[in-house]
């Protein structure tokens, strides 16, 4: 009967499916972890600029409300004057990130795998829109670039482009990963039952899931769709 019902799921569902692309029974969105995990990666962030931008430790001085109001109305046309490496490899990273932040506190679909399936997508496009709000938080919210650095102050040093290509350029890094970890990572596997092989291989391959683990303090190679390393 398993055999038969795993047939019809592929069948009603794409040949890019697999059994376990169907949904979980419903159950709610974690809020509680997710935001803790968020507010742990935006921590990582923020300390990370303070840390390397002496411009950003500079701006932290002066009247936190105003500067903080006009930075954050200071977004204008497309570019914010960063480096091509930053707006269109850094961000859609975060981006990545923040997705899976959501994927792995959405119960009902964690668990689903990379294919054609609406499942996939459906869960994607949740893991989208919860890292577009993660992104308007870092860019523009009450612990942001605007309010800690000013960034927008100087209306040159802020437009769109971020907004926009961090959800967006995080969809796509994440359906890359869930690709590379089910066509390459997964085959790879089978090839060698050595868990340093495999350890090195899904954290070198799915960077951004293995960070996005680190952030809820599961191991970096940690899959819910199977088991660990060292089990057979």
């Amino acid at each position: 009967m398993r055999f038969v019902r795993t047939l019809a799921a592929s069948l009603l569902i794409g040949p890019l499916a697999v059994a376990n692309n169907l949904p979980e029974p419903p159950r709610p969105f974690d809020w509680g972890s997710a935001l803790k995990q968020s507010v742990l990666f935006l921590g990582v962030q923020h300390g990370f600029r303070i840390a390397t931008e002496p411009g950003t430790r500079l701006a932290l001085k002066g009247p936190f409300l105003r500067d903080y109001a006009r930075s954050a109305s200071g977004v204008r046309g497309w570019g914010d004057g960063d480096p091509f490496i930053v707006n269109y490899v850094g961000h859609p990273f975060q981006g990545a990130v923040s997705g899976y932040i959501q994927v792995q506190n959405d119960p009902s679909y964690r668990r689903v795998e990379f294919g054609a399936s609406g499942v996939y997508w459906k869960s994607r496009m949740r893991a989208m829109g919860f890292a577009a709000l993660y992104s308007a938080q870092f860019e523009l919210g009450p612990v942001s670039e605007a309010s800690l650095g000013n960034v927008g102050f100087d209306r040159k040093s802020a437009g769109a482009v971020d907004l926009v290509v961090s959800p967006l350029g995080g969809l796509g890094v994440i359906v890359a990963e869930d690709a590379m970890d089910r066509f390459v990572i997964r085959r790879a596997e089978r090839l060698s039952g050595n868990p340093y092989y495999r350890l090195i291989l899904r954290g070198v391959l799915n960077p951004n899931r293995s960070f996005a683990n680190i952030l809820r303090r599961k191991v970096p190679w940690h899959r819910d769709t199977r088991g660990g390393l060292w089990e057979p």
